[in-house]
């Protein structure tokens, strides 16, 4: 089969070309696995996190992607939960052990054994990938392949974002950072909260403007002030002063979940500047997200084909992966970013 492999970690704007495409072996599906045939995957942020290091290294070469989605080809001797032909998703989450405290509660995207697709084990930037049958998704009707990728990352993180602020209809919430997962977020908050406003911050007017689009009361430039205080913020940019940013429009009693794996850099500019009085005082509250669970992923595939949310998404060749993640690098973005593969 044809795959985008990574070899070894590089800075994206000074390679350009970080993977390579190869002729890569077709997985065998292990007993309780399937072989899925990929028809499309998500480009997303984390991808980059993963070329130029910031995430924990994973073991050269690797193939990249867990926006997956395809045809279950072949099933192994103990896996019978997908027929062959049926369709499925393929999310962040590849595995985890199933017996700690946190896997036991619901809350194995926090397991100490948790296996990240892409990354610990080879993701959808081929033809073919094996995945464990307990951790892909049936994908609903609603969604053709390309719509369907990023729902399994940008949405179902997103979800999880939107549940983790705690927010009630009727107060505003901040999105901080236009991309992939807030154009889905904003869809899904409008449905959720319909008396709620949304300001936004993003870093370009084109961004500004898909914002406006889809319903936001007001979009500005990070370091604008927001017309009015927020109850809740959810930060998906890869910089820290957008978030010290979005602090100070915090309202008292407020949350900022931060929807990043890793800040790109220490920008210790704009950490400087974090004033406990004027940031932080007052009860505010700073949580991160880590990964999904399995059930975001269902639920928000669930709500996602009930709303309906409508990804807008930008189509690539597999060939072209390169190119996909070198245009997120440089904030050429509308929507997401996914690959079609067979």
């Amino acid at each position: 089969m044809k795959a985008m492999v990574l070899n070894k970690i590089g800075n994206l704007e000074e390679t350009r070309s970080p993977l390579e495409l190869v002729d890569w072996p077709i997985p065998s599906p292990r007993a309780n696995e399937i072989l899925v045939k990929i028809s499309a995957c998500g480009v997303c942020h984390t991808e980059l996190d993963e070329i130029e290091g910031r995430t924990p290294p994973p073991k050269f070469p690797v193939v990249l992607g867990h926006q997956v989605v395809g045809r279950v080809e072949e099933a192994g001797q103990k896996a019978g939960k997908y027929k062959r032909g049926e369709r499925v998703g393929i999310a962040w989450i590849y595995s985890a052990c199933g017996r700690c405290k946190f896997c036991r509660e619901g809350n194995e995207n926090l397991c100490e054994q948790f296996e990240a697709t892409g990354r610990d084990a080879h993701g959808g930037y081929a033809q073919y990938m094996a995945v464990p049958e307990d951790f892909a998704y049936a994908i609903p009707e609603a969604f053709s392949d390309m719509e369907a990728a990023p729902l399994l990352c940008a949405g179902a993180i997103g979800y999880r974002s939107l549940r983790l602020t705690n927010m009630q209809d009727g107060e505003n919430l901040a999105l901080v950072g236009f991309g992939a997962s807030a154009h889905l977020v904003i869809q899904l908050a409008r449905q959720k909260f319909p008396h709620s406003r949304i300001l936004v911050y993003a870093r370009t007017q084109r961004e500004r403007d898909f914002a406006g689009e889809l319903g936001a009361f007001w979009a500005g430039d990070f370091g604008e002030e927001m017309p009015e205080k927020v109850h809740a913020a959810i930060d998906t940019t890869p910089a820290w002063r957008p978030m010290v940013e979005a602090l100070k429009s915090l309202e008292r009693g407020g949350r900022l979940v931060v929807n990043a794996i890793r800040k790109e850099e220490v920008d210790k500019d704009s950490l400087l500047k974090l004033d406990y009085s004027r940031h932080l005082w007052l009860e505010k509250e700073i949580k991160s997200v880590a990964n999904v669970t399995r059930s975001d992923v269902s639920e928000f595939l669930r709500l996602a084909a009930e709303i309906p949310i409508r990804p807008e998404v930008q189509e690539f060749n597999l060939e072209e992966a390169n190119q996909a993640l070198l245009e997120l690098k440089e904030r050429k973005t509308r929507g997401a970013k996914v690959l079609r593969i067979n």
